[in-house]
């Protein structure tokens, strides 16, 4: 449409022109409406700079930002102005107070990081985020939501690909708070440790710490000893199978097998038996192979013998 009106109003205007020089003239005499102020929408970022009063511009979680807009932050940071290439440049006289946030998704380009001063915050104190946690009306009782937050803060300590963020741990009290939990148990925890926590991984090894998050003193059985004995008693077993006492291993993994041994042991003669390769005709099991019979000299003489003799007129 733009090119279509433009198109049309420039042949307006040159239509009675003597030449080419009179034409030029006229078009440069129009003022340029659509590359001007009029059809510019200002963002925020334009509008922080524009601004006559102080005023503060929040670039929240940068690191999911294009490189493009980290070019354009450049100019912004270091000379406090935006460049728009139909209109100018646009300069501050009040420069905005700029706070950048970043979740580390990726990195960011060194350039703008030097042209930030770099501020690391860490999870809040526990109760500061039971005093988050109650402010948003979770429907979760006090004495739960404080236990809640001491169990959110063990699984962050776990070595977790992704930790559980505050918002997190408000989801989950709303979770236990409409399934109308009244006691947090490692069953319970377990159920629901998928509102916390987002990879397969991570859900293991946060069900594997519950009993231990719930009750510091819980004795959690280590992995394999199902049995009924403890730590100081025998640990042979009676093999089921009459082979006698099985010794124990420190560790699960199973014992290394030399590949050669076993494939020199399979390469023996006549291991497919002897019909291998026969006639299955010929029987099976120890069966010696059937020989093809005997065909006598003699046979298709009269056959080959007449078609021989016979001579044929050139």
């Amino acid at each position: 449409l733009y090119t279509q009106i433009l198109r049309e109003k420039i042949g307006q205007v040159v239509a009675d022109a003597p030449d080419l020089e009179a034409a030029v003239d006229r078009i440069g005499a129009q003022e340029s409406v659509f590359f001007s102020e009029r059809f510019l929408a200002s963002r925020p970022l334009l509008e922080s700079i524009r601004s006559e009063e102080p005023c503060v511009l929040l670039i929240d979680e940068v690191d999911r930002a294009d490189e493009a807009l980290e070019a354009v932050l450049l100019e912004t940071l270091a000379e406090f102005q935006v460049s728009v290439p139909e209109l100018g440049t646009f300069t501050t006289k009040t420069p905005p107070y700029v706070v950048l946030t970043s979740n580390n998704t990726r990195d960011l380009s060194a350039a703008l990081k030097r042209r930030c001063l770099h501020l690391f915050l860490d999870y809040p104190s526990a109760e500061r985020e039971l005093a988050i946690v109650r402010s948003k009306n979770t429907g979760l009782p006090d004495a739960l939501a404080a236990q809640l937050v001491d169990i959110v803060r063990g699984l962050r300590a776990l070595e977790l690909r992704k930790a559980p963020s505050i918002s997190e741990t408000i989801d989950w009290a709303r979770t236990l708070a409409v399934l109308g939990v009244e006691e947090l148990t490692a069953t319970v925890l377990s159920d629901t440790a998928s509102v916390v926590v987002k990879y397969d991984k991570d859900v293991r090894k946060a069900i594997g710490a519950m009993p231990r998050l719930v009750d510091p003193n819980a004795k959690v059985p280590e992995p394999g000893h199902g049995h009924g004995h403890g730590h100081d008693g025998d640990h042979s077993h009676d093999d089921q199978t009459g082979r006698g006492p099985r010794r124990s291993s420190d560790s699960d993994e199973p014992e290394e097998v030399d590949g050669r041994a076993v494939r020199a042991a399979k390469d023996t003669p006549g291991r497919f038996g002897n019909t291998y390769g026969s006639n299955p005709l010929g029987g099976d099991g120890g069966a010696a192979p059937v020989k093809p019979p005997k065909v006598p000299a003699e046979r298709g003489s009269r056959s080959f013998g007449a078609g021989l003799g016979r001579k044929r007129a050139l």
